[in-house]
């Protein structure tokens, strides 16, 4: 579908009028794209708006650091959150040799034989 001379009239008189590409586009029947590109083509663009109030600039307070405070006291003792883990016997850690692993093995399988 292509523009005419008529839809491209209609098209700058709404874009004057302040509609947007997608009111636009459902009153001409084309795609917003199509009304968005047309509107490039033709070398219309919307801008800036003004503002419409004066706004007030306000500095940002700067926080105080609060751990600041707290670190300066002293620390009577220090908590862990870890979880304090099981001591291992001394049996359980200790390595073997294939010899005494051998001589293990032969003394389970006698005495269940």
């Amino acid at each position: 579908m292509s523009w005419d001379a008529k839809d491209v009239a209609l098209l700058k008189e709404l874009w004057a009028a302040g509609r947007s590409a997608g009111q636009i586009a459902s009153r001409l029947g084309y795609s917003r794209n199509a009304v968005s590109a047309k509107l490039k083509r033709l070398g219309h663009k919307r801008g800036h708006k003004p503002p419409t109030a004066n706004p007030r600039i306000v500095a940002v307070p700067t926080r105080k650091p609060a751990l600041a405070a707290a670190c300066a006291r002293p620390v009577d003792r220090v908590v862990s959150t870890r979880k304090p883990v099981a001591k291992q016997t001394r049996e359980l850690t200790k390595e073997l040799t294939k010899r005494e692993l051998y001589a293990m093995l032969a003394n389970a399988v006698r005495n269940t034989g």
